[in-house]
């Protein structure tokens, strides 16, 4: 039988590896001297295999990453310090383990190797993610193998329940894990990060440490994502495979830093493995709170989502459109307007498509229309199934006449929306997305959504919606 040791967040600044940093360390010292007595608590605990989970490893949005190389090496040339290497030998006994099981449990699984990194242009070489804190390791302990993953962009319901299945098979084998979470808190602290300040930062980060401190996993999986997304973050789904890992165990959590100095939170944390416990039901929990949560959000809805989720639902039924209903508003059976419709599932977006201006004889069918393009037409994903149904949460948004601008000042990311073109191309955000704080941004991903380089001299226009829930 294998054995759980202990698991740790391990943040990822590269300045803190002393070949990079010259001197410049100690601008980050807590966290520094954090990641050297998580490195020593593993040599303590002398597992055979460490399990990291990285954000900056190949990232997919539908699907997780697991090395496959027999051997997983990087350095740090993409920081000035190529000289600095590591090498360690892949577990490969256990990686095929955990792709078989994943297929068996319909958890996405892209197997990185040769073949996969030319057809997608990604690098074989371990991330920085990982090698920040298999540097400290690496410097107090040798004797392990190691499993690299790099999460994707699953539901976090998918998440947990993929940490669970590594556990199970970590247990069933003659191994004793630990098991990193890399990653980094917000990246939005002050206007000196890489990302423009959001109030939303310092909150998340106090939220998130503090329920670490308690162990309180439950509340890490069903964080709320929209805040997580305004914050600017790149550890919440480390962190919530990490608490399937040690779902149903008995865990002494220790913060042992946390410091912003850079603009970005960094947090050290170890969590010690005690003893299994029975009757742990967080996933019961989870799926629970989505139901309530959902339930809650339909009987709230608006006549602009009831119809939106009425149109889709019948397609996907019965493959045919609804009939437009009498009752509605007189704005949805007179005007004409373009329309959004978003669809999200376990927090996260499902399908949005809608029209700039309308295509259609009024706003009803505009709307109907939209829903069921949204659902089975957005080309980021697969067609939603009948089955999905239940799950689903809809917004509608209804475009007001753009008016076009000169000047980036002459936008609000929470009240305009934005519209970029350049002869035939033309791209559009919608207002108040989460994750998008300033116009520069909001402007920038319009141009990419458009494929308009930001040099070339685009038309730029601006638009207020009414956004139904």
């Amino acid at each position: 039988m294998g054995k759980i040791l202990s698991a740790y967040l391990f943040p990822h600044p590269p300045i803190i590896v002393e070949e990079i940093g010259r001197g410049q360390e100690d601008r980050a010292k807590k966290t520094l001297e954090g990641s050297i007595k998580l490195a020593k608590d593993i040599k303590e605990k002398r597992p055979s295999t460490i399990i990291i989970i990285t954000p900056h490893g190949p990232l997919f949005r539908d699907a997780i990453s697991i090395s496959i190389k027999e051997y997983l090496e990087g350095d740090f040339g993409n920081f000035g310090a190529a000289n600095v290497r590591i090498k360690f030998q892949n577990n490969l006994e256990l990686v095929n383990n955990i792709i078989k099981k994943s297929g068996i449990e319909n958890i996405p699984i892209a197997k990185i190797d040769e073949e996969l990194a030319k057809d997608f242009d990604i690098s074989l070489k371990l991330d920085h993610g990982a090698l920040v804190p298999l540097y400290f390791v690496d410097k107090e302990y040798k004797d392990f193998k190691l499993i690299h993953i790099t999460y994707g962009l699953l539901s976090p319901k998918e998440l947990f329940i993929f940490g669970q299945l590594i556990q199970r098979l970590v247990l069933e084998s003659e191994e004793e894990a630990v098991f990193i979470a890399s990653g980094d808190l917000s990246h939005k602290l002050s206007n000196k990060g890489p990302y423009s300040y959001s109030p939303y930062g310092e909150k998340f980060d106090k939220k998130v440490v503090e329920l670490l401190r308690m162990g309180d996993f439950k509340s890490i999986v069903s964080f709320d994502l929209s805040l997580s997304e305004r914050a600017g973050e790149c550890g919440l789904r480390s962190l919530m495979i990490l608490s399937g890992f040690l779902d149903g165990f008995k865990i002494e959590p220790e913060i042992l830093s946390y410091e912003g100095p850079f603009g970005v939170g960094y947090c050290n944390a170890k969590f010690s493995v005690l003893n299994k416990e029975a009757g742990n039901k967080i996933l019961e929990d989870l799926i629970q709170i989505e139901k309530e949560k959902v339930a809650k959000t339909r009987k709230e809805e608006d006549e602009y989502v009831k119809l939106a989720r009425a149109s889709l639902e019948h397609y996907v039924k019965y493959k045919e459109r609804i009939k437009v209903p009498d009752n509605l508003s007189e704005e949805l059976l007179s005007s004409r307007r373009g329309a959004f419709v978003t669809i999200k599932k376990d927090g996260m977006l499902r399908g949005c498509i809608g029209t700039i201006e309308p295509t259609q004889i009024n706003l009803a069918t505009e709307i109907i229309e939209n829903a069921i393009s949204a659902g089975l037409k957005d080309p980021r994903f697969d067609p939603v199934e009948e089955e999905e149904l239940s799950e689903l949460v809809y917004s509608v948004d209804v475009l007001m006449k753009p008016e076009p601008i000169s000047f980036l000042e002459e936008l609000d990311v929470e009240k305009y929306g934005v519209i970029v073109s350049k002869g035939f191309r033309k791209g559009l955000l919608l207002p108040n997305i989460e994750g998008v704080d300033t116009p520069q941004e909001q402007v920038r991903i319009a141009l990419n959504k458009a494929g308009i380089p930001e040099y070339e001299d685009y038309k730029l226009e601006r638009f207020e919606v009414i956004r139904h829930f």
